[in-house]
């Protein structure tokens, strides 16, 4: 049976693409044009990888939002950018304590309920700041919307007031913040592969198969 065209967001492209056993599976995950080929099942990590090589840096990026069991794969174009910068979000508290029992709470449901990417988490102080303590929650840019969804799935409501965005992140490294605690989240199923190994791969049209 042929591939039928993929759908992206804004128009359709139609892409010769290998057939894919389960395609659902591959929802979230990332398709890499090279310009002479086009590779399917690469991770947010891995697509960043190709794109900081000399090599590849002019390829583009679409990742996977849907996929139906007949092989169409509806798609959104990711600027390359995007997997060279990083997002936050900022839960603000004007004391200590309730800082802190917001640091402790995130990092006890993330050990139940993993976010689906690598997250950077600090418990900090801003000095002089109208509300200086903050617990911070840094990632790539890409996931930012995997990164709110996650919040609220896990119920995490913490902050006196929250704000985010990656021009908060800068503010953030510039402020001279005192981080007292530190915590690094990884999903529970990582798939990326090492840079060597996304890179001697490159010829494979489809990346990984279902387990």
């Amino acid at each position: 049976m042929p591939v039928p065209p993929l759908v992206l967001e804004r128009g359709s492209v139609v892409m010769k693409l290998p057939a894919l056993s389960s395609p659902e599976w591959y929802t979230g995950l990332y398709v890499f044009d090279f310009g002479d080929q086009v590779a399917v099942g690469y991770t947010a990590d891995e697509i960043a990888v190709l794109l900081e090589s000399e090599r590849f840096a002019d390829g583009k990026v679409y990742r996977i939002h849907r996929a139906q069991p007949d092989g169409t794969l509806e798609l959104k174009g990711v600027a390359s950018s995007t997997f060279r910068s990083e997002d936050g979000i900022f839960f603000y508290r004007a004391e200590p304590a309730a800082a802190a029992a917001d640091f402790e709470a995130l990092t006890r449901l993330a050990g139940r309920t993993p976010p689906s990417c690598r997250v950077k988490v600090h418990l900090a102080r801003i000095a002089g700041a109208r509300y200086p303590e903050l617990t911070v929650l840094i990632f790539p840019a890409e996931f930012t919307h995997d990164v709110a969804g996650w919040l609220e799935r896990i119920g995490f409501e913490g902050g006196d007031f929250v704000e985010g965005g990656p021009s908060q992140v800068t503010g953030y490294a510039e402020s001279g913040a005192v981080v007292r605690e530190r915590a690094q989240l990884w999903p529970a199923d990582s798939m990326a592969r090492s840079a060597e190994e996304v890179l001697a791969a490159v010829d494979r049209v489809v990346q990984r198969v279902p387990a």
